[in-house]
């Protein structure tokens, strides 16, 4: 037999795994759509893990990255820029559209989206440190992607209330992660530098799950189910964070 080079099968993995990460990303997608008509109770839980992926994989992760150069009132404050900077940009987006918030159909949607992008360059950047981190980086992906198919769709409804919008947006985060992957092949990204977009992006889901997704959870169904959707969100992305590091 001839052998198959080891590049070959390494870029073999990184689709599959790539391919893999969309699959469960439109499988929480279809969940959300499908569940339209019980929406308060997954915008509940989709607050819960916006926030819980903020505060427990990515500020965490920032911290860890950026220890070598950065301190942790450095990152924190990157990651109070984040918020800030959604915020602005929202509000700006508010005042030009003279208060209508179709936009946070995409705005939120599109922040997921890149979100995912990065999560696949994540992936195949630890392929470049050893192929050992590389699986463990895409366990972790993969653990929160159907949260991610949930949330794109649930930020785009509660934006635009549009279902063919909700799932064009589910399709370009289900490619996302593989695009991330093809991207990796051309950047290679300072931890340094990957600590900075990280506690930016916590800030953005601060932001995304405190002032959009859990006042229009409350907002439709006022209910105790409601916020104990939003604590089993965090509590989900609790233990998803926990097993990806064992």
């Amino acid at each position: 037999m001839v052998p198959i080079p080891a590049a070959f099968r390494n870029d073999a993995l990184l689709a599959g795994l790539g391919l893999a990460a969309g699959a469960a990303t439109l499988a929480g997608g279809r969940f959300a759509l499908r569940l339209e008509g019980r929406i308060h109770l997954i915008l509940g839980l989709s607050a819960g893990a916006v926030i819980g992926v903020a505060l427990l994989d990515l500020a965490p992760e920032a911290l860890e990255l950026g220890a070598p150069t950065r301190g942790p009132a450095a990152i924190t404050g990157f990651v109070a820029a984040g918020f800030l900077i959604y915020l602005v940009v929202d509000r700006a987006l508010l005042i030009v559209s003279r208060q209508a918030t179709g936009h946070r159909g995409h705005l939120g949607a599109g922040s997921l989206t890149v979100h995912s992008t990065l999560d696949g360059l994540a992936i195949g950047l630890g392929f470049q440190v050893s192929a050992a981190v590389g699986i463990v980086l895409a366990v972790a992906v993969l653990a929160h992607d159907f949260s991610d198919g949930v949330n794109t769709v649930n930020l785009s409804l509660a934006g635009s209330r549009d279902p063919k919008i909700a799932r064009r947006w589910l399709a370009a985060d289900a490619l996302a992660p593989l695009v991330g992957i093809g991207l990796s092949r051309f950047i290679v990204a300072p931890p340094q530098v990957l600590a900075v977009v990280l506690a930016l992006f916590s800030g953005f889901f601060l932001y995304i799950g405190a002032s959009e997704l859990l006042p229009d959870s409350h907002h439709r169904h006022p209910r105790v189910w409601t916020t104990v959707s939003t604590v089993l969100g965090v509590g989900l992305i609790f233990v998803v964070t926990r097993l990806a590091r064992v």
